[in-house]
């Protein structure tokens, strides 16, 4: 592990405890309710087309402003989804082909996987922020009973194993999110049609995109926390930081 790590301040019992989000309305935001207006109101007796997208879109958006005025401090997920989100928008108001929306849905997750396999050249890697940051791990701990062990060697291998699987989610979501929105979105932008196969790409995009990637990354954290206690020789309960 780097000796930035080592350095890294521990969090202190008086610092206030972060606002937990809240699952059912980030879902509610995020998909329930995109997916319902896309489908239900583009017709020209509702919103119509346009603004059923505007309106549908706005919530994403709006849950993503709203996740950051409350925890005081920039979600870099809630933003990327903020973006993700205005040019699927973009490109929906404008009319363009879908192809153009299967590119973007395939390109954020690949370029994460790339950045993910580059960031091994750095001083931190990738890995730390995903699944070894501070906010769960007590990273200080640990680096101190590998350099205690004489097995840092081994951890950076274990980091860059664990790197790849990382960067094998995020290629394996970029390839669903291209084939999901190639299959779904059949018809001709702009019309009725098209926003209903919108929203029925956004309501698919959990259990096809997000539950195959959220396995792969569980796995990743069970690998990287079995190699964690085999190095350091402590058990789980002594790595991971108690609330």
């Amino acid at each position: 592990m780097s000796n930035q790590d080592s350095r890294a301040p521990e969090q202190t019992q008086d610092q206030p405890a972060e606002k937990q989000e809240s699952l059912l309305l980030n879902l509610a935001c995020n998909l329930l309710v995109p997916t319902l207006i896309l489908t239900k109101l583009s017709g020209d007796d509702y919103l119509g087309i346009k603004l059923a997208i505007v309106v549908a879109l706005s919530f994403p958006i709006i849950y993503g402003l709203h996740d950051f005025f409350t925890r005081g401090k920039l979600n870099f997920f809630s933003a990327l989804g903020v973006v993700s989100v205005t040019l699927t928008g973009g490109i929906s108001l404008m009319e363009l082909d879908a192809i153009y929306i299967a590119i973007k849905e395939a390109s954020i997750p690949a370029m994460f996987g790339l950045a993910t396999l580059l960031s091994l050249k750095t001083s931190q890697p990738l890995i730390h922020t995903f699944l070894l940051n501070e906010s769960v791990m007590d990273t200080q701990k640990i680096n101190q009973a590998l350099v205690q062990h004489n097995r840092v060697r081994e951890f950076d291998k274990l980091l860059i194993n664990a790197s790849w699987i990382l960067a094998g989610s995020f290629f394996l979501s970029s390839v669903l999110n291209y084939l999901l929105a190639v299959v779904i979105l059949t018809a001709e932008p702009g019309t009725v049609a098209f926003n209903e196969q919108l929203g029925k790409m956004t309501a698919l995009s959990f259990p096809v995109i997000a539950l195959p990637a959220m396995l792969v990354l569980t796995a990743d954290l069970f690998y990287l926390f079995r190699g964690i206690t085999k190095l350091t020789g402590m058990p789980l309960e002594e790595i991971v930081k108690q609330k």
